[in-house]
C-alpha cells in the first residue's frame, strides 16, 4: 500500500478508502526557535522532539503520495537583545582593569596527587517490548523513532519476517545539523533528517509496549442517608462508577460497597446497620455522580443512627399519633403495630 507523504501524517492508505476528511497533516514546515519546536501552519510550540513529532495535524484532506514541497526548518526572527559590557568594577596594582568578581585562582595538582579514576561502564539499556497478547489497532504506527511502519495484521505486521529498523538514542540539534545521538550521520535540511534510516534493527515492532500493572487507589466517597417509614435511602458520593463492576451485597444487619471509577481509584466499605433489613427487598442505581442504595427496613419501627450506637438519644418515630409520636422525640415512642411492642 502508499505511504501518505503529507508531513504529520506519512502513514499508509488504501485508495479505495480514500476520502476528503481521512488524512490531518502540516501543510508547513517545522520551525525551531530557542529550543521550542512546532510547525509554521500552527501556533503550538513544544520542547521535546517526541512531543514534536505527536502536535496533530492543522489542516485535512485526502492522503497522498505524490512528493511534497520541501520546506527548510524556518527560524524565528526576533531580536535578541544583547547586555552592554559591564563597567570595571575595580582597577588592580598594575592598572589592569578587573570585571565583576575574579575567579579564585586554580592550584594545579601535583603528579604524585593525581589519581587515575576508572569511568564507570554504562548501564545496559532495558528497551521496551510488545507483549504479544495484546490487540493492535490496525493502522497503529510504531513507536520507534525512525520506523514508521503501520500494523496490517499479525501475519505481517508481527510475523518471524518483521525488521524493525529504528533510532534508540534521541535527535541533536546543533549549529544547523540535524541527527541522531546513537548513531553518526548528521543532515542540514529537516526533511532529509526524517528519512534517516534507524540504526538498529529488531524482528518486532513496539506497536502498544508492555501490559501495564494498574495500580488501584483506595478513595473515601461522601455519603449520606434518610429514611421513609418503609426504607432505608443511602448516598454514595462518586462520580463515574462503572456500572457493570459495582457491587453492592445486602445482609441481616450489614451492606457491603464496592465501587470502581476512572483512573483505578475504587471505593470499599462495609456498613454494619443500626437495625435489620429485609435483603431482597433491597436494591441500587448506579448514577452520573452518586450511587443510591435503597434498603427495606426489617420491623416497623424508626432508626436512630445509620450505624449501631449507644449514644443515640434523637429518634425520628412513624407510625404513631398524638405528642409521643412527633418528629425529633428525645424519648423512643413504638407504634401499636411495631414488633417490639411488646417486648416495651
Amino acid at each position: 500500500m502508499p505511504v501518505c507523504t503529507h508531513r504529520g501524517c506519512e502513514k499508509t492508505y488504501d485508495e479505495a478508502t480514500n476520502s476528503d476528511t481521512a488524512c490531518t497533516f502540516h501543510p508547513q514546515g517545522p520551525i525551531f526557535h530557542e529550543g521550542l519546536k512546532g510547525w509554521s501552519c500552527c501556533s503550538k510550540r513544544v520542547i521535546s522532539f517526541d512531543q514534536f513529532l505527536a502536535i496533530p495535524g492543522c489542516s485535512v484532506g485526502r492522503h497522498t503520495d505524490i512528493p511534497r514541497e520541501e520546506f527548510p526548518p524556518q527560524t524565528s526572527n526576533e531580536k535578541v537583545e544583547v547586555p552592554e559590557a559591564a563597567a570595571p568594577s575595580a582597577v588592580d596594582k598594575s592598572g589592569t582593569e578587573v570585571y565583576g568578581t575574579p575567579a579564585a585562582p586554580v592550584v594545579a595538582a601535583s603528579k604524585s596527587a593525581a589519581v587515575s579514576v576508572p569511568a564507570a561502564a554504562p548501564e545496559p539499556v532495558v528497551e521496551e517490548e510488545d507483549d504479544l497478547s495484546l490487540p493492535v489497532p490496525a493502522g497503529k504506527t510504531c513507536m520507534r523513532r525512525g520506523c514508521g511502519q503501520t500494523y496490517v495484521s499479525e501475519e505481517e505486521s508481527r510475523g518471524d519476517k518483521v525488521q524493525c529498523q529504528y533510532h534508540p538514542g534521541s535527535p541533536v540539534f546543533h549549529e544547523g545539523s540535524k541527527g541522531w545521538s546513537c548513531c553518526p550521520r548528521k543532515v542540514l535540511e529537516f526533511e532529509e533528517f526524517l528519512k534517516l534510516k534507524g540504526c538498529r534493527t529488531t524482528n518486532q515492532h513496539l506497536f502498544v509496549g508492555a501490559k501495564k500493572e494498574k495500580i488501584e487507589e483506595l478513595v473515601q466517597c461522601r455519603h449520606d442517608w434518610y429514611q421513609t417509614q418503609t426504607h432505608i435511602n443511602l448516598s454514595i458520593f462518586a462520580k463515574k462508577v462503572d456500572a457493570k463492576t459495582a457491587v453492592v451485597e445486602f445482609k441481616d444487619r450489614e451492606v457491603s460497597i464496592d465501587l470502581r471509577m476512572p483512573d483505578g481509584k475504587r471505593f470499599k466499605m462495609v456498613l454494619p446497620l443500626f437495625q435489620p433489613i429485609e435483603p431482597a427487598g433491597s436494591s441500587f442505581e448506579v448514577m452520573g455522580t452518586k450511587v443510591e442504595i435503597t434498603m427495606k427496613k426489617g420491623n416497623g419501627i424508626s432508626w436512630a443512627t445509620l450505624e449501631p450506637s449507644e449514644g443515640a438519644k434523637c429518634w425520628t418515630t412513624f407510625g404513631t399519633t398524638g405528642g409521643a409520636g412527633t418528629v425529633g422525640s428525645k424519648i423512643m415512642h413504638l407504634a401499636t403495630d411495631s414488633p417490639l411492642y411488646a417486648e416495651k
